[in-house]
């Protein structure tokens, strides 16, 4: 059985899938999610984003990579792991 972390994680990073897949099919989508990236998951999962969360998309090209690595575990509280699981909240 998953912790409630990894639940948390395991959703966050699904969200990432569809986020990033959508992206790579729709142009449109794709220039809405980085010009308005919490307006984008808001239409796309209809979960509305804390405006205390900051949301940076970022491209990668030919000659740069970007790497984002998750919160650990012990940076979450049982509230914020509770929201994600429940999918009340998109990111961690």
């Amino acid at each position: 059985m998953q912790s409630a972390v990894e639940t948390a994680m395991q959703s966050a990073e699904d969200m990432r899938r569809h986020l990033t897949a959508k992206a790579v099919e729709d142009s449109d989508f794709r220039r809405q999610l980085i010009a308005d990236p919490r307006s984008a998951i808001q239409q796309e999962f209809g979960l509305d984003v804390p405006e205390s969360m900051e949301i940076r998309v970022h491209q990668s090209s030919t000659n740069e990579f970007h790497l984002a690595l998750p919160a650990s575990g012990g940076d979450l509280t049982e509230d914020q792991l509770e929201a994600i699981a429940a999918g009340l909240s998109c990111c961690i």
